[in-house]
């Protein structure tokens, strides 16, 4: 928890006090590998925080799943669309890893940034940096060839390889198993 404390005031200045409070409305829950944390058409009513673990944000597009995120440790993730208009997600979130995760209620945020600057500077920041990485994951697929989001990721995320199945890695970049495949030979 401790951590965790840590990645809030890094987002943004928190007193004790309004740290006291956010505190109240997070809760610690376990999952195993494979388990959803949310599922296809459920609404997103929390930011999740990631204390151990490793998830796979993906959807499904004519049958086949495309991975959009993983959120690793101390890094936030949750449906954007679902979380703010309150609709079903076509986001799916997936445990690759038996993971430690600490929610944060929409509802209690919601609350609290009604009533505490701090708080709604705190969720501010937040949601920004999750629309900045939306948007430099955009510009990613849109403008790097598949070598350079294939290095660029390994440069993030050196341990991927160990940690990620390479058929999900593969959709993250947006190319084929077998592109993937050159792309780490011409790599090594």
């Amino acid at each position: 928890m401790e951590n965790f404390k840590n990645q809030l005031k890094e987002i943004s200045h928190l007193s004790d006090d309004s740290l006291t409070d956010l505190l109240k409305i997070c809760s610690l829950q376990n999952f195993k590998k494979n388990d959803f944390v949310l599922e296809y058409g459920k609404i997103c009513q929390s930011m999740y925080f990631i204390s151990k673990g490793l998830l796979r944000i993906f959807y499904y597009k004519h049958d086949k799943e495309i991975s959009e995120w993983f959120a690793f440790e101390n890094t936030f993730c949750f449906s954007i669309i679902s979380y703010f208009k309150k609709t079903p997600s076509a986001l799916i979130i997936e445990c690759l890893e038996d993971s430690e995760i600490i929610t944060l209620s929409r509802d209690g945020l919601q609350n609290l940034r009604n009533r505490n600057f701090e708080i709604a500077n705190f969720a501010y920041d937040l949601v920004a940096g999750s629309l900045i990485a939306s948007q430099e994951r955009m510009v990613s697929l849109l403008f790097e060839t598949a070598q350079q989001r294939y290095d660029n990721l390994m440069k993030v995320h050196q341990n991927m390889l160990q940690r990620v199945p390479l058929q999900y890695i593969a959709s993250y970049l947006g190319v084929t198993a077998e592109t993937l495949s050159r792309i780490r030979a011409n790599h090594q």
